[in-house]
């Protein structure tokens, strides 16, 4: 196959997965799938190895481009069906994040998988937003391990009947249930298209093509990495049940082409919920190596086959059942992306970034239901500064890394939950100063009109986002409830006219600058 067919069957295999993305969104109920874009869609080979995916939550795909191939081996297939899966333990990343398989035959033969996940904010946790404070798996809510959703292409009522059970706002879940299954048997109608067009021969020959060329791509990228080990360590704040300063180490070896990422050091699992399976560790460390990859390189499993990662086991980034994990998927996520860009950073400074905030500043709440006011469930995730480089200032008031979500437009968030959103801005001061100044963090403030309850899962309100090349570190977030300061992890109840005020950190600035702007200098430039 020459360049140009190659290129073109990269792209509509790419394009299969970005129907199926319009096709959950246009299609579901929350705002969680429908505004905030929190869901990912993917293609397999008959192995569970990764071939095309579309440009959505990083720490979805590559959670799944890791965990695909123990999951599929597992299952004796059939056509018509599809498989639904959250445990964290056997494929997925969190609860909330709800996985939905189905596989493709061609004339009888096992082709390949389409696959999309997407984020629930009702998964049956006591907790409005299914994001609690907990310190086991089950206090986290529903856990689905591989099971048939549909069969010969029929949804299994009885069984779907037995999630909802668990879910308070049954009209919304079971609509992003049924999104999810539409998305699939939208991916299945273009690819079977794809492969009557081409002949199954010829695509199975160049998904082997596509692969080689991404492992070229990945292996030439690499290739001014000197021979050598690079080190770094960072720190979580906390992880809400009273274990501080969790660290994360990473050693990272370049070897003749072969890269081994080594996690031996870092924390055991800890009580609470910043745990997080191995498959989310591979995703942060899939997601820093394919940043560094050229714009074309393609999303499949060549492009990381190089790569080894090694954790030990129940560690803080391989946790064990029933280990508790819901912020491990967000937070620790992102602080392992710290420290694997803080370790090539030592060795390839001018392609890595300053820290960014360093958080998805989740926040949960809800209402479990009573007589008098009906029950609701919402989570989203709030922006900050992103890290300058040597190039650039770092973005204001942007998702970094492990998540590529938007925020949820007030406008939809007001008309569906009792909250006004009283205050939305970049919160000036916060970034990181330097040669090149790192982004600007945010602040976002709910005034509740109805009793509630809240769940703030939070990281860098401790330990700031680094600079890097002499740039300085940004200013730490805070959260706050009527204007008192929380801790990064906490869970309360508010009554109505209550305020709680999320204020994100900002990013870390990139090279030494010999004269700093003072204080009325910010101002006037603001």
């Amino acid at each position: 196959m020459d360049a140009i067919r190659l290129s073109i069957f990269a792209n509509r295999i790419d394009a299969v997965c970005g129907e199926m993305g319009a096709t959950l969104q246009k299609s579901a109920f929350s705002p969680n799938i429908r505004d905030r874009l929190d869901y990912s869609c993917a293609i397999f080979d008959a192995q569970g190895e990764l071939c095309a995916q579309a440009a959505h939550i990083p720490v979805h795909l590559g959670s799944m481009a890791f965990a695909m191939r123990d999951v599929v081996s597992t299952i004796s297939w059939s056509a018509g069906d599809m498989i639904v899966l959250n445990d964290p333990y056997k494929g997925g990343t969190h609860l909330p994040d709800v996985t939905l398989i189905a596989p493709l035959f061609v004339n009888d033969v096992l082709t390949g998988f389409v696959v999309n996940r997407a984020h629930h904010a009702d998964i049956g946790s006591d907790t409005p937003g299914s994001m609690p404070l907990s310190s086991d798996l089950s206090e986290e809510g529903l856990i689905i391990e591989p099971s048939l959703l549909v069969k010969n292409d029929e949804l299994d009522q009885q069984y779907f009947a037995k999630l909802m059970a668990h879910m308070r706002n049954k009209q919304e879940s079971s609509g992003d249930f049924i999104a999810q299954i539409a998305a699939n048997r939208r991916g299945l109608i273009r690819l079977q298209a794809l492969i009557d067009k081409m002949g199954c021969d010829d695509y199975l020959k160049s998904l082997h093509q596509l692969n080689a060329y991404a492992e070229v791509l990945a292996n030439n990228s690499l290739n001014d990495i000197a021979d050598g080990e690079y080190c770094f360590a960072d720190v979580l704040d906390d992880d809400g049940q009273g274990t501080n300063d969790i660290v994360i180490k990473v050693r990272i070896t370049f070897e003749r082409g072969a890269i081994s990422v080594n996690f031996a050091g870092s924390a055991k699992q800890v009580a609470g919920n910043i745990n997080c399976p191995l498959s989310v560790t591979a995703a942060a460390v899939y997601y820093v190596f394919r940043c560094l990859m050229p714009p074309q390189t393609p999303a499949c499993a060549g492009s990381f086959k190089n790569i080894r990662i090694l954790a030990p086991d129940f560690s803080v980034v391989n946790a064990r059942f029933p280990a508790a994990v819901a912020a491990g998927n967000v937070e620790t996520s992102t602080r392992i992306v710290d420290v694997v860009l803080g370790a090539l950073a030592k060795a390839i400074p001018e392609r890595i970034p300053a820290a960014s905030h360093g958080s998805m500043n989740n926040l949960a709440m809800g209402y479990v239901g009573d007589a008098n006011l009906p029950a609701w469930d919402y989570y989203e995730t709030i922006g900050g500064g992103m890290g300058a480089s040597v190039s650039h200032d770092g973005l204001d008031a942007v998702q970094t890394h492990m998540t590529n979500t938007l925020n949820t437009p007030i406008e939809a968030l007001e008309m569906k939950y009792p909250v006004r959103v009283s205050r939305y801005e970049i919160r000036r001061g916060s970034a990181g100063i330097g040669k090149h100044c790192g982004g600007e963090g945010l602040i976002r403030e709910y005034e509740f009109l109805a009793p509630a309850q809240v769940t703030i899962l939070s990281e860098r309100r401790n330990h700031q986002p680094w600079g890097l090349k002499g740039g300085d570190g940004a200013k730490t977030g805070i959260n706050q409830l009527n204007k008192n300061v929380l801790s990064a992890k906490q869970t309360f109840k508010v009554r109505q006219g209550d305020v709680v005020c999320i204020t994100s950190a900002g990013g870390g600035g990139y090279g030494r600058v010999i004269k700093r702007p003072v204080d009325s200098d910010v101002a006037k430039n603001d």
